[in-house]
């Protein structure tokens, strides 16, 4: 592997950064987990705000660092990340709308699978459509870390979508193939994770349902969305 760091959007040298992180779109709520669970936090990036920091975790060392919104965004770090700092795991916690009247805000969504409307996987010129999924052994322990905090969960695919505020995002069609939720950037994720030959989950919190209408407000979704994070830490070692 190639010494190509610092690169253009992480500040770090080869080495600041732990074989496993995890990653939020918030910087703030990447602050929240540095200052929360890990100790001897330092920081390694903040470029363009992007926060980082790299400490221990019950002994293992761990990064912690944002994504920022969208494919795109989560697209740049993700491959810096696995192909310039030698990173193996990647696991994203973040927001969802729910689209199933089976999942309530706070719930939380282990995406063994992500749908997309993007237009990402259109750079490796495969015959055919990929179908983007989480490695099963990360997706396995999630699920039952879930079981033995006893966190309400469910597992199965998300919508990674391109837009937020959409003309017609079809969200039923979505519902009816049996899509739990919509985010934007898993899917880009997994993408990378299997180009690299490296591993990836994306576990989501339930901050809103788009067929019901309840919803958190961005303090909850920044501050109080830790059972994901529990769930992530105890999977990261």
């Amino acid at each position: 592997m190639a010494n190509n760091t610092p690169t253009p959007h992480i500040g770090a040298k080869l080495g600041d950064i732990a074989e496993t992180v995890i990653m939020a779109g918030d910087p703030l709520r990447v602050k929240f987990m540095a200052e929360t669970y890990l100790e001897d936090a330092k920081l390694f990036n903040q470029v363009r705000g992007m926060l980082g920091y790299t400490g221990t975790y019950h002994g293992q060392r761990i990064s912690v660092m944002g994504h920022g919104m969208g494919g795109p965004s989560i697209g740049i770090y993700t491959y810096e990340l696995y192909n310039f700092y030698g990173v193996q795991t990647i696991i994203r916690v973040g927001s969802a709308g729910a689209i199933q009247e089976a999942l309530h805000v706070g719930d939380l969504v282990v995406a063994t699978g992500a749908c997309t409307n993007s237009n990402y996987a259109a750079q490796y010129e495969l015959p055919g459509t990929f179908a983007p999924i989480a490695d099963f052994g990360l997706a396995r322990k999630a699920v039952e870390a879930c079981e033995r905090m006893g966190y309400r969960h469910m597992v199965g695919n998300v919508l990674s979508s391109d837009t937020f505020y959409t003309e017609n995002g079809h969200i039923d069609r979505w519902q009816r193939m049996g899509v739990l939720a919509v985010e934007m950037e898993i899917a880009m994720l997994y993408m990378n994770a299997a180009r690299a030959g490296r591993k990836a989950l994306g576990i989501c919190t339930v901050s809103d349902h788009i067929l019901t209408g309840e919803a958190t407000t961005a303090e909850e979704r920044q501050t109080t969305f830790t059972k994901m994070m529990d769930v992530a830490f105890a999977i990261a070692g």
